[in-house]
């Protein structure tokens, strides 16, 4: 985890990229930070849990038809239980990781948000909204219309009518979206469980989901109006799909136990980084001793300032579990931390070597560290790294800092500006990566792909 500020800031493997100032155009292509701001949230970066759940969802995109579609998993940094679809991205919570005790759970929910995206949800709700604004204008118009024949006429009965009408019409077409949404919730529960059918995977998590809605609704104490939300009761989903999830001679299988291990390592990460050590103790009571609880720890001892117990609590981990490249990234991390950085461009070589998703990430966090021996030689390299990295993680806009910071102390003054200017392009900032743009161009030659970007942003509405 990397690049949070307060506690979060004490380390790099998950990066969590502000909200930007402004939205895309919907005609463009939009970035998740973009996205994001229309939402009201911030996206998180991270190697292993990116990977986790790219795995998670790769057969459930497959059996949706959506394979090809290039459809991406973007982590939300927030705590509750949720997820969402925008465009061909689906973005899921780091609460709903933390909070799901198995792969299985994620993977329902991943497969819902999979049938929204094949079932084309989107462009018909925004028909659906079509449609009810214009019941909504057509009420307006007809109520304005009898208030203003009222007041005309002094007819207290047929301005009070047209008061009536507007609010009534505006009414219905909510309701009539309400109702809409709930049919296609509907529709996308009964898509998951056909994708979780043909992938050979147990709707038993799905059913779990919503247990944890409905139990959540029953401690509330909260009595809720079904036709005044966007979504079915959770007690109406489970019957909906009770009988059809029973039915599947999947219903009871289980998660491999690798695949369990690395959910159980994603929630560790997280609940170090949001909860400290009081949370992964509470998450991991049962097995205080395992690898998922004493990662968790090893992270937590880190993030509270003594680093140099942190770096003996992975190095413990990876003497045992040496083939994982995320305890050897996050090794990578404190010895940073620890101002040791040819022995974190190590760690971090090493989990290059031993990554096989070949993550950007992973390649960015070592160019950082070849960066900050402050070396000629070691700057060289990092330009490398950093650029090829950024290649795999295109929107990862620290990434471009550190570009711009190796570039800075090897003169390339130019490069350095550009990479400034895609730093703050990807961040959301277009009125400073504009500035860079133009600064950068003027040093560069033209017609280069240099230029040619700095031309791009420069461009960009």
């Amino acid at each position: 985890m990397a690049t949070m500020k307060s506690v979060l800031s004490k380390s790099l493997a998950i990066r969590i990229l502000a909200a930007v100032a402004m939205a895309l155009p919907a005609s463009l292509p939009v970035v998740p930070q973009a996205v994001a701001q229309q939402r009201g949230v911030s996206l998180i970066r991270d190697a292993e849990i990116e990977s986790l759940v790219r795995d998670y969802a790769r057969p459930i995109l497959e059996a949706a038809g959506l394979g090809r579609s290039g459809i991406e998993t973007i982590l939300v940094n927030d705590p509750s239980f949720n997820a969402f679809v925008s465009g061909r991205r689906i973005f899921i919570n780091t609460g709903a990781l933390l909070i799901a005790e198995t792969p299985n759970e994620i993977i329902g929910v991943l497969a819902h948000e999979a049938g929204h995206i094949a079932g084309g949800h989107q462009q018909r709700l925004r028909e659906q909204l079509e449609r009810s604004n214009t019941i909504a204008v057509i009420s307006t118009i007809l109520g304005v219309g009898a208030a203003v024949a009222g007041t005309m006429t002094n007819s207290q009965g047929l301005m009070q009518s047209g008061t009536g009408i507007m609010s009534g019409g505006m009414e219905a077409a909510r309701r009539s979206l309400l109702s809409y949404q709930r049919s296609e919730e509907t529709t996308a529960d009964r898509a998951a469980i056909n994708y979780l059918e043909r992938t050979g995977q147990s709707a038993r998590g799905m059913l779990k989901t919503f247990e944890r809605f409905a139990s959540s609704m029953a401690l509330a104490g909260s009595r809720v109006d079904p036709y005044q939300i966007s979504h079915p009761m959770p007690r109406e989903r489970i019957a909906n799909l009770e009988n059809l999830a029973r039915a599947s001679k999947h219903f009871d299988r289980q998660d491999p136990s690798a695949l369990q291990l690395r959910h159980d390592m994603a929630r560790a990460k997280i609940t170090a980084y949001t909860q400290g050590h009081i949370g992964a103790s509470r998450l991991f009571r049962r097995d205080p001793r395992g690898l998922p609880a004493l990662y968790a720890d090893a992270i937590g001892t880190f993030l509270s300032g003594n680093v140099r117990a942190g770096i003996t609590k992975i190095d413990t981990l990876i003497k045992s579990n040496g083939k994982n490249p995320y305890l050897h990234e996050m090794r990578g991390e404190m010895l940073l931390k620890a101002g040791r950085p040819a022995d974190a461009a190590k760690a971090f070589a090493q989990a290059r070597r031993l990554d096989k998703n070949d993550s950007g990430i992973i390649q960015i966090g070592y160019g950082q560290a070849l960066m900050a021996t402050g070396n000629p030689e070691s700057l060289r390299k990092a330009v490398v790294e950093l650029r090829t990295g950024l290649t795999r993680a295109r929107e990862y806009s620290a990434g471009y800092r550190y570009l711009a910071q190796a570039h800075a102390q090897l003169g390339n003054v130019a490069e350095a500006e550009l990479a400034t200017a895609d730093g703050h392009f990807y961040s959301g900032n277009y009125r400073d990566a504009k500035i860079f743009a133009a600064r950068a161009q003027q040093k560069l030659k033209q017609g280069s792909p240099s230029w040619v970007r700095a031309q791009d942003i420069i461009n960009f509405k």
